[in-house]
């Protein structure tokens, strides 16, 4: 597990950082309500040079960014109807996967079938500082 504490504008930096050190595999967002999921796929949309405006699939459920960077939203949906709906399939497609609102039942089912997994904890602890906690044991 690794800990990490940065301001906003420093957030590419540390994406670039987690972009290496795993540049496919499955993400799992973690966070309260507004402490910057969607901003994190932000930056690494803009680390991997795709330009396409990334939003919060919160009623779509997934958006794709490029060819290879696929956003999900779990949070109006819930792990069983995203299961339903066949999307764990989804997951194992090359690329990288990130999962806003996953949980460890979800890091579980994936590790079971050995897909690569990270989970990144997001804590805002001031209005333009946030605090990373990436835990890699599935990587």
């Amino acid at each position: 597990m690794s800990i990490s504490t940065c301001r906003l504008e420093e957030l590419g930096t540390f994406v670039k950082d987690v972009l290496e050190k795993f540049p496919s595999g499955v993400v799992v967002l973690k966070g309260d309500l507004a402490a910057g999921k969607t901003t994190f796929v932000k930056e690494v949309a803009k680390a991997l040079g795709v330009d396409d405006e990334v939003t919060s699939p919160t009623f779509s459920l997934q958006q794709c960014y490029g060819e290879s960077i696929y956003h999900y939203d779990m949070y109006n949906h819930g792990l069983e109807h995203f299961i339903s709906l066949g999307m764990l399939e989804e997951l194992d497609k090359n690329g990288l996967h990130l999962v806003e609102w996953g949980d460890d039942e979800l890091v579980d089912i994936l590790a079971s079938a050995d897909i690569k997994t990270i989970t990144i904890q997001i804590t805002k602890t001031t209005n333009d500082t946030r605090q990373y906690e990436v835990d890699y044991a599935y990587a």
